[in-house]
């Protein structure tokens, strides 16, 4: 695995041992990274279900600010922090340990313009994701949010902030684009 463009082009990064933690591919990377490209400079980027933190390092790489990492698995956060040390990032990352299902309270102090998110698939995290990204206050009106998912994982347009606009099929797998969109008082 390894940073597909941006300053850090072709650095390689450490992955998570075992099948508990699955990488975004980097042909599939690359895929979103194009779409979304206008969007990267000087964002702030939340990386949810983080593993390895690819996706957030290689939207530094490519612009972005700052980055936070989000993940609830002990191995993936070392991984991750290892990545971040790998590549020097440590001054513009912060890194949180949370449930991502139970509540965002940790990323209250934060305004994010992107958020890239990629849970486990068959999880059935997506749902409270949205919920708790709205509950937390954390998203800059506007926001651009990348959910990857799998094919048999279908993720309802029940959350009124969150409109769709975009949704490109790779194989098995879904990623769907968001903005988010605050809800103007009656």
């Amino acid at each position: 695995m390894r940073i597909i463009g941006g300053k850090l082009k072709s650095r390689r990064l450490f992955s998570v041992k075992g099948f508990r933690v699955r990488p975004t591919t980097d042909k599939h990377r690359e895929s979103i990274f194009n779409v979304i490209a206008p969007h990267i400079e000087d964002a702030m980027v939340l990386d949810l279900f983080a593993g390895t933190g690819a996706m957030g390092i290689e939207a530094l790489s490519r612009g972005a600010r700052f980055a936070v990492f989000v993940d609830v698995y002990p191995a993936a956060l070392a991984t991750i922090k290892k990545n971040i040390q790998t590549c020097c990032l440590e001054s513009v990352t912060k890194v949180f340990k949370c449930n991502v299902a139970k509540n965002l309270n940790c990323l209250k102090p934060y305004s994010f313009d992107l958020v890239l998110m990629d849970p486990p698939y068959g999880s059935e995290l997506l749902k409270p994701a949205f919920l708790n990204l709205q509950r937390c206050g954390c998203l800059k009106n506007g926001a651009l949010i990348v959910a990857e998912h799998a094919l048999n994982e279908p993720f309802s347009d029940n959350f009124p902030c969150f409109k769709r606009f975009d949704q490109r099929r790779y194989g098995k797998t879904l990623v769907s684009f968001f903005n988010f969109v605050l809800m103007e008082p009656g």
